[in-house]
């Protein structure tokens, strides 16, 4: 097909030379491309998972006693902040508003409900357990957006973003289970010592 051609077509609503989701190595049919507004949706839904993230790996790190903890808990905070503006930006190149805080009624449903009672009781082992509740949601929600056929430009920041969470989430929860073996191995040798 001929450039003149592709244009009368794209003008008919035919094929569109510049496309937007038009990746080399990909045919996906126009019934299986999200539409600006799914993709700014999907992204909003990210942000809304990073913010909550963030909000609750900051009060996670108020809520230990632990400097090497502290630490990465506010580095995991600040980490989602980062994304959140990542994809704030790129809501904004598609047309959209962007999402700015988590919000409070999905934050149940994203796994970071609990942290707050966790933070109170001051227990490290909790407080690990709600952080890796958390991540395993932010994973989940990062995989269904993984499985839309996105520009690319978007996918790579999702991908990149997923990889990150997936480290996080992985760092989190060998550090839950650290701290809950050496918790058994205190309960076992309380039980047996008397």
């Amino acid at each position: 097909m001929n450039k003149m051609t592709a244009y009368i077509l794209g003008l008919l609503g035919g094929s569109d030379m510049n496309n937007q989701y038009d990746t080399p190595g990909t045919d996906f049919s126009s019934s299986t491309k999200p539409d600006n507004d799914e993709i700014i949706s999907t992204l909003n839904g990210l942000i809304e998972t990073c913010k909550d993230g963030q909000d609750g790996f900051k009060e996670a790190a108020e809520g230990v006693e632990r400097s090497d903890l502290k630490s990465l808990f506010y580095e995991f905070s600040q980490q989602r902040s980062q994304f959140a503006g990542e994809l704030q930006t790129l809501v904004q190149t598609l047309g959209g508003d962007p999402e700015n805080a988590g919000s409070l009624g999905a934050a149940l449903h994203r796994g970071w409900i609990n942290i707050k009672s966790a933070v109170t009781g001051k227990n490290e082992g909790s407080i690990l357990n709600e952080c890796e509740r958390g991540e395993d949601s932010a994973k989940n929600t990062y995989k269904e957006a993984l499985e839309m056929p996105l520009p690319a430009h978007v996918m790579d920041t999702v991908q990149t973003q997923y990889a990150s969470i997936q480290s996080a989430h992985d760092r989190v929860k060998a550090l839950r289970d650290s701290a809950n073996n050496a918790n058994d191995s205190s309960a076992n040798t309380a039980s047996t010592s008397y």
